[in-house]
């Protein structure tokens, strides 16, 4: 048993303050994930910061019309919140696909955010693992790697980000807000997760002793052209092997506006601007749909038991994309992939 101390937050301050005291400090709220990480001893805090009870758990309109998300609040809240799904419904589609109710009542957005990899080395520590523990060795790159990574990826780690929520997020252009020992900052989306280099234990750009404190959905058009499409090993509350969050604002058949994320097929939700500019102005097909996957995927790298991932994402979008200009989005309730 790691020992630890046990501290809760009354404020963000003084849960900034603990963990800015602390190297080896974590927050705690919902416990889904670092409590598996600390009975699988991958992770061992000295400290637990309990942040349950710091005023983080509404949802709020921002003054620009989008909504922010209180870092306290439980993935089945935001999920069912009625704002979100009248016009961010391709966020509590993600969420909604991403685990049982029972998960979804204790996990948080802010957790969610902060999910580890799902990689077999990294929850065994009888092996080697650069993410667990830094010049080890990556054995996924020669061993059982049928989850792992086919984008962005280095030789120092082939993991991918587990998330549902966070491809959502990343389509939407979510905004972090965070707080810590030098004051409130906001982080792009796009810039709050990390490729793993050649320092694949940092999971975010979080800094030392900061804490998610919300996160915000700017306004956005994409309430009946979306999909949330999601392809794994069996059809109910199983990591994706890959997922696609599929957006679109239609001019009649042509795409006015296009947002296109994809999951399950590196370290990081993976965006790529120049693909959506490439949907821009064009009728909906499956030929533009087709040319637009090809593109995304053009760097794609797949290992012994995961070059198969390299034709299901590419599939993937096409039928996303199709889903998503026909107004026809993957139900979550009906868990068969047709």
């Amino acid at each position: 048993m790691n020992r630890f101390s046990y501290l809760r937050a009354g404020s963000v301050e003084e849960a900034v303050k603990a963990a800015s005291a602390d190297a080896s400090a974590r927050f705690i709220a919902g416990g889904t994930n670092l409590v598996d990480l600390m009975k699988y001893n991958v992770e061992r805090p000295t400290r637990l910061i309990d942040i349950t009870r710091l005023p983080l758990n509404t949802i709020e309109e921002t003054e620009s019309g989008g909504l922010r998300l209180g870092a306290m609040t439980t993935n089945d809240e935001v999920a069912h919140d009625a704002r979100v799904r009248s016009r961010y419904p391709l966020l509590a589609s993600a969420i909604l696909a991403g685990a049982s109710p029972q998960l979804r009542n204790a996990a948080t957005t802010g957790g969610n955010l902060l999910q580890r990899t799902r990689c077999y080395y990294f929850y065994d520590t009888a092996t080697p693992c650069n993410k667990r523990e830094p010049g080890t060795g990556c054995p996924a790159t020669f061993g059982r790697n049928r989850i792992h990574a086919i984008l962005g990826t280095s030789d120092h780690c082939i993991a991918t980000h587990p998330s549902d929520m966070c491809v959502a997020l990343a389509a939407l252009e979510a905004v972090i807000h965070v707080a810590g020992p030098n004051g409130e900052r906001t982080i792009p989306m796009s810039e709050f997760h990390r490729l793993p280099g050649d320092r694949p234990e940092i999971d975010t750009t979080l800094q030392h002793g900061e804490i998610i404190t919300a996160v915000e959905l700017p306004p956005a058009d994409f309430g009946s052209h979306y999909t949330y499409l999601k392809l794994r090993d069996r059809l109910s509350y199983a990591f994706a092997l890959v997922s696609v969050a599929a957006a679109l604002r239609m001019d009649g058949s042509t795409i006015a506006e296009a947002r296109l994320a994809l999951g399950g097929v590196a370290h990081k939700p993976w965006r790529d601007p120049d693909t959506e500019a490439m949907l821009r102005g064009h009728p909906a097909s499956a030929e533009r749909f087709a040319t637009v996957a090809d593109f995304i995927l053009r760097e794609a790298k797949g290992f012994e038991d995961n070059a198969f991932k390299i034709d299901l994402a590419r599939r993937g979008i096409v039928r996303a994309l199709s889903q998503a200009a026909a107004g026809t989005p993957q139900s979550q309730t009906d868990k068969r992939i047709r």
